[in-house]
């Protein structure tokens, strides 16, 4: 039976970047602009992935609701 006193971390994505983070600077705001960082990434891909299914909704709408405004053939 192990004694493991420590619980495994919930986030080993954290685990894996810390350490460029600490070896970077020798200060806690040096971690959090490297976080920030990471997190803006993420969110500006965020942004490119959610772009097109934007578009797509804003498409449908057009074609939904102006449906009614196309000539109609006789």
């Amino acid at each position: 039976m192990t004694n493991n006193p420590r619980p495994p971390s919930r986030i080993p994505l954290l685990r894996k970047v810390w350490k460029p983070a600490a070896v970077t600077g020798a200060g806690a705001s040096t971690a959090a602009i490297f976080f920030e960082e990471l997190i803006l990434f993420g969110e500006e891909i965020l942004g490119l992935i959610l772009l097109p299914i934007m578009a797509g909704i804003v498409y449908l709408y057009n074609v939904f609701v102006f449906k009614s405004s196309k000539l109609k053939k006789e």
